[in-house]
């Protein structure tokens, strides 16, 4: 009888800890990757490709269930029009918006970048060059480079809440 209790004690033991592992550690969120943004250095997720796009623009997925990967700057402009405008708006005439978006990470590096060229006068194609070029540089060092007297800090993060809000609009 011993031998048996020792047994189901052990069984039960050995059986719950995998179990508590498995559910005790999401800290209600706030493990793992529950605050998107906190370890980027300020910057927005939607800024560095990854999945949490959708948290920042549910109406506008970064990921296209369809083929199962993600889709994109210039897929996702196709689909949002009144974005696709008002950037047109702010590119040198004669850019086409769905070109000029290739080589971008993500929709909104692409759309800060258009921001920060037409803020400081930085021609996009020098900008984009910079930017997803062989070696690729962050916005910040190639605003340095391209525009030395400018605050790149500070121009990049206007850039990116431009950005964001544009990408957070409604499209009508």
């Amino acid at each position: 009888m011993k031998k048996w209790s020792l047994l189901v004690v052990l069984t039960i033991a050995l059986c719950g800890i995998p179990l508590y592992a498995q559910h005790g550690h999401s800290g209600g969120g706030m493990g793992g990757g529950g605050f998107h943004g906190s370890s980027h250095g300020g910057s927005p997720d939607w800024t560095h490709g990854n999945s949490s796009t959708t948290t920042h623009n549910p109406g506008s997925s970064a990921h296209d269930t369809s083929a199962g990967g993600p889709k994109t700057a210039s897929q996702q402009l196709s689909h949002n029009t009144k974005l696709a405008s008002k950037l047109q708006g702010l590119l040198p005439a004669g850019t086409n918006v769905q070109q000029a978006s290739q080589g971008f990470k993500n929709l909104g590096q692409f759309v800060a970048a258009v921001h920060v060229s037409h803020n400081l006068g930085i021609p996009f194609d020098q900008l984009k060059a910079k930017m997803t070029g062989s070696s690729p540089e962050s916005m910040g060092k190639a605003i340095q480079a391209l525009k030395p007297a400018a605050d790149s800090k500070t121009e990049t993060k206007k850039a990116n809440k431009q950005a964001k809000d544009d990408m957070n609009s409604k499209e009508s």
